[in-house]
Formats: C-alpha cells, sequence, structure tokens
C-alpha cells in the first residue's frame, strides 16, 4: 500500500456544509445509494479504504445509477490519511454508533462537520472511536442491533442540514 498523502478535496467538500465520511464500507449497494444521496443533496462523501469490494463503476452503477457521474468523493487510502485531512482543515468527526448514549436529534451540528459511519459488518475499530469529537446514536426500539448503512446516513444527514438550514435550492 501507498504511502502518498491524501486526496486534495474537491472545491464541493470546501464549500458543502457538511460531509458524509464511510470508513472501509462493505457492501457496494450501500455506498452506491449513499453517493446518489449526497449527489442529491450536494453533499461530499469521503470513502476511507479499504473497502470490502472494488470501488468502481460496475461495483457502484445499480444503486448509485447515473447520480456517480454527478457525486463528489474522495478516496483515502488509510484512516491515517483521513485523520490527516481532518486535522489540516479543522473538520469536526460525528460519530455515528450503537455504542453511543446522545441521540443525534439532541446534537448541534455545525457547519464543516463530518458524519462518520463505519462498516456495516463491525463499525469502528476503537482507535478510530476515540478518535471522534462527538458519538452519536439513533435511538431505536430495544432489542434491534442498527439500521441500515444508507438509511442511518440519510437520517442524520438530513438533521444536519435541517439545522443548518443547508438544503440545495
Amino acid at each position: 500500500m501507498s504511502n502518498r498523502p491524501a486526496p486534495t478535496p474537491s472545491i464541493t467538500s470546501i464549500e458543502a456544509p457538511i460531509a458524509i465520511a464511510l470508513y472501509q464500507p462493505d457492501i457496494p449497494q450501500n455506498t452506491g445509494t449513499i453517493l446518489r444521496m449526497a449527489a442529491c443533496l450536494d453533499l461530499h462523501v469521503h470513502i476511507i479504504e479499504p473497502c470490502g469490494f472494488a470501488l468502481n463503476d460496475r461495483t457502484l452503477r445499480r444503486a448509485g445509477m447515473d447520480y456517480l457521474k454527478r457525486s463528489s468523493f474522495t478516496k483515502h487510502l488509510s484512516w491515517t490519511h483521513f485523520e490527516q485531512y481532518c486535522s489540516n482543515h479543522g473538520h469536526r468527526l460525528m460519530l455515528a454508533t450503537t455504542k453511543a448514549s446522545e441521540p443525534f436529534l439532541d446534537c448541534t451540528f455545525k457547519a464543516g462537520d463530518i458524519l462518520l459511519f463505519g462498516r456495516e459488518s463491525v463499525g469502528v475499530p476503537d482507535e478510530v472511536h476515540a478518535r471522534a469529537d462527538q458519538r452519536l446514536t439513533i435511538p431505536m426500539r430495544e432489542g434491534e442491533r442498527s439500521l441500515n448503512l444508507a438509511i442511518s446516513t440519510a437520517m442524520i444527514a438530513t438533521e444536519a442540514l435541517r439545522q443548518l438550514k443547508a438544503f440545495p435550492s
């Protein structure tokens, strides 16, 4: 694996009120759906590799459809490169996790926040959990494990955009 620096963010990622980060996603259909949603809401997506699938148009096409051409995303070679990007740009990391006690509806989102979501299969490792500036959960009926990644992403991103009055016009 290369040790080159993290890619330079696009203009969209700098101007967008919030961004989404996917930590080593496992399921291409979820990633494609999230890229489609982000394209429609004019959000930037950070994909932290390695992914559990080949990150290319062919694997994402079914869920992302023709929206992939209009999506804005940056691939980061590793967690270390992504963390360096966040530190260099002063982004606050808001981790969605079932291991949190604060409901996402009680959070006050700020412009520049990055909403971080873990792998569908195992979430994020302890070092990523510890690095998050804030940990948020989606309240659910007791006994349920979690929601689908794309649904969770849409719920939290929508609330952040609502608070910031930042939906595209």
